[in-house]
């Protein structure tokens, strides 16, 4: 399954990805050490970046979680990821989290890829319910969730520990089906 828009597309996580991943993930750490750090941790090296991608790989095609990737179409430059995480097949739930290289933000590719991804999710996966979880300070996220519609739920209490902090309140944006 591809998705295009624009000079982009989005495709499910592939095995051949590993490089292109550990050099997104090391160009853009500073950014994704704060709400990205196992991902960041798991992509320092083109070893590590390989071993992470073969482990998503897996669990997309056994739909535990769903990873994918944003390139340019020209070039297949990879400028962001979109993970659907927390999938519970049961409530018909998942929750998106997303990163986009610092060359490529601030020009709507997260919210186009949001909102192409939740209708997928709604149209071909039997999802109702998509979440996606910020902290109120992120305001670039926080856009993302308005702009595609999702609306504000609650604030979950110490719903977030950043690396060697104390916990955070997030905030809880949902989309229904």
């Amino acid at each position: 399954m591809i998705i295009e828009f624009d000079t982009y597309y989005i495709s499910p996580i592939q095995v051949k990805d590993s490089w292109k991943i550990c050099d997104l993930i090391i160009a853009n750490q500073d950014r994704l050490k704060y709400y990205f750090p196992k991902t960041l941790e798991e992509n320092l090296t083109p070893t590590l970046s390989e071993l992470f991608t073969n482990k998503k790989v897996k669990q997309f095609n056994n739909n535990e979680e769903l990873l994918f990737t944003l390139k340019e179409k020209e070039t297949n430059v990879l400028v962001g990821l979109i993970y659907i995480k927390e999938l519970n097949w049961t409530k018909k739930q998942g929750e998106f989290a997303y990163c986009i290289g610092y060359t490529h933000e601030k020009k709507g590719l997260i919210s186009k890829s949001v909102t192409a991804l939740t209708n997928h999710c709604f149209e071909n996966l039997g999802l109702q319910t998509l979440q996606i979880i910020t902290h109120k300070t992120n305001i670039g996220s926080v856009k993302v969730a308005e702009k595609c519609n999702f609306k504000w739920k609650k604030t979950l209490k110490n719903e977030f520990t950043p690396i060697g902090e104390q916990p955070l309140d997030m905030e809880l944006y949902e989309v229904n089906f």
